[in-house]
């Protein structure tokens, strides 16, 4: 038996956050019913690169039951209304206010339910001046000032993942969570508000005290300002290679080891981490040089061996056949689906996940056992 089998969750979610959320909680057993407008999930298409599905919905919406409803209609919404009155969490990321003005009112529903979990995931949070901007995971990157120390020197970028998202979501999965402990405890619900705001500005918080403590952060790309040798190399048959040396011992092992000139361990201008950043680009010199005269799977073996922090600098396709890569495979309306497993591993058990559901494929049977 999972964690949270026994457990009802209702979600009325779009996108990513929310189903990110709700995502997790399937997969430690909960029963998620996924409350969709007739039009659908409109992830269902931002893309159908899977074989026909959308790439964001069959990464999120693994084990859930779908159900249709137009929350316009009366007979819809009393059907919510006793979805909720049998919950234990409901979960929503509509846009704030949108909820109440259809008369599911967060207060409204802890006072009727005194046990429903209820969790908003918002851009913004549910009140402040900026509560009602629309916000994508790109805008936030923006305007929590992540963009601005990600990048090069040059100019500021986007992280290539959707990171704002990815961390609302699983911060109100936290918040769920131990809202349900909590609940364990003194048979209460809770009301929850996680912003994607808030969830990158915590993320923010190292830059956030450098900028404070007069000393702006600086973007350069994937190097170090405080570390050399600290980047990536090129090898002789164009793979990029990062390398981190983070003590003195290790640049000496390093220099002997790799660059084969022992002598450079113990040179004045780089045995030590400041004087290697005061000669940064003699010292990047010398390791690139050693770099461009080997081939990747060579270099690769000789940095292991001499236990030098390394990582090559991946794309998609090499992260596709990459050894240390878990899958897991779900079924979906259009055939099975392979995508990386989550990152938990429980010792002793085997995780089962269940399949991305089609639009509406559980409305019937949802209608029936939900009947007024």
């Amino acid at each position: 038996m999972l964690p949270l089998s026994g457990i009802l969750v209702v979600s009325i979610e779009q996108a990513v956050a929310a189903p990110h959320c709700t995502c997790h909680l399937a997969d430690a057993g909960a029963r998620v019913i996924k409350v969709e407008r007739p039009e659908g999930d409109f992830a269902r298409d931002y893309d159908h690169v899977v074989h026909g599905e959308s790439a964001n919905f069959v990464w999120l919406n693994r084990g859930k039951e779908s159900v249709v409803c137009d929350l316009t209609k009366a007979d819809d919404k009393a059907l919510l209304e006793r979805m909720l009155a049998k919950a234990d969490v409901f979960v929503q990321n509509l846009k704030p206010g949108a909820l109440a003005k259809l008369g599911f009112a967060m207060a409204r529903l802890r006072k009727d339910y005194s046990k429903l979990i209820c969790a908003s995931i918002s851009g913004y949070g549910e009140s402040g001046p900026m509560a009602q901007r629309k916000a994508y995971d790109l805008l936030v990157q923006a305007e929590s000032g992540l963009s601005s120390v990600t990048g090069s020197a040059e100019a500021p970028a986007r992280v290539g993942a959707s990171v704002v998202d990815i961390a609302a979501g699983l911060n109100a999965y936290q918040a769920i969570l131990e809202a349900l402990i909590a609940r364990g405890k003194n048979g209460e619900g809770a009301e929850i508000s996680v912003s994607m705001f808030d969830a990158m500005a915590e993320w923010m918080t190292v830059p956030l005290l450098w900028e404070e403590g007069g000393t702006p952060f600086k973007r350069i790309g994937l190097s170090h300002a405080g570390i050399a040798p600290y980047g990536v190399f090129k090898t002789k048959d164009g793979a990029d290679i990062l390398i981190s040396i983070q003590n003195d011992r290790e640049w000496r092992v390093l220099a002997e080891k790799i660059l084969d000139n022992a002598a450079l361990g113990k040179d004045l201008k780089f045995a030590t981490g400041p004087a290697r950043v005061a000669n940064r680009k003699e010292t990047d010199a010398h390791v690139a040089h050693a770099f461009a005269a080997a081939d990747v799977a060579t270099l690769e073996k000789d940095l292991a061996a001499a236990d030098i922090a390394f990582a090559r600098v991946n794309d998609t396709a090499l992260l596709s056949k990459h050894p240390h890569l878990r899958r897991i495979t779900v079924g979906a309306p259009s055939g099975p689906v392979s995508t990386p497993a989550p990152a938990p591993i429980f010792a002793g058990q085997e995780r089962h996940y269940g399949p991305i559901p089609a639009l509406g494929e559980h409305s019937a049977q949802i209608r029936a056992e939900f009947a007024g």
